[in-house]
């Protein structure tokens, strides 16, 4: 499996299918209006965990791909995928609404991307709802999510084997700007000295055996 990163929450994830070729994952493409550009996307699967422009690009991906921007499950080209609310702030959804958990499963590797997630704790339902998790792709930056503190107690509470930050400021979006860097969560995390890496390249195999590790990714 390979996973990159794009910018805000919008990875791709290229794995292998049953039959010998690749199963494309598209998660939540930006609009333009972000300051970020997007390359040219090709999916098999798109997923779109809510309606915002930062997250829900959907004509930026080409190859008519099968789009999930709601709860349920599915399969298609060996990837099975879940998803299921959370909300994008502290009040209940008050403020910004809710937001789509995705947890997909392919490669025997299970991945699961928390979007937008506001909320300071999961709820034992969305905990077994979730269930284990290899790589966890958690927003950091704060402001209109999580921040740093907030996404090292999910962590705490999910227990994943991999942890991929997302949702912080970068030097040349618009749309983040206000956000944390993810030298503030890597600072809590006491990880401080990690150098980005070009893409996540991991197999079933070889995912860490204890200690969670952290991967940060260039966009």
């Amino acid at each position: 499996m390979t996973i990159t990163w794009y910018g805000q929450s919008c990875f791709e994830i290229i794995a292998k299918n049953k039959e010998g070729g690749d199963t494309t994952i598209v998660i939540d493409p930006f609009s333009e209006e972000t300051g970020l550009r997007l390359p040219k996307l090709t999916a098999d699967v798109l997923l779109v965990s809510h309606a915002h422009f930062d997250h829900n690009n959907i004509k930026a991906v080409g190859g008519n791909p099968f789009l999930i921007n709601s709860c349920g499950e599915y399969e298609i080209k060996d990837a099975f995928t879940r998803g299921f609310f959370a909300f994008h702030d502290e009040q209940g959804g008050k403020e910004r609404g809710r937001v789509i958990i995705h947890k997909i499963e392919i490669e025997g590797i299970r991945v699961c991307h928390l979007s937008d997630l506001g909320q300071k704790e999961l709820t034992s339902e969305q905990l077994e709802q979730i269930g284990d998790v290899d790589i966890l792709m958690v927003p950091v930056g704060g402001k209109f999510t999580i921040d740093a503190k907030g996404a090292s107690e999910i962590i705490s509470q999910i227990e994943p084997r991999i942890v991929v930050p997302m949702h912080y400021n970068l030097p040349r979006s618009k749309s983040n700007a206000e956000l944390d860097g993810v030298d503030r969560f890597l600072k809590v995390m006491g990880e401080e000295d990690i150098a980005p890496e070009k893409k996540l390249k991991i197999t079933a195999k070889n995912l860490p055996a204890e200690e969670t590790k952290i991967v940060v990714l260039e966009p």
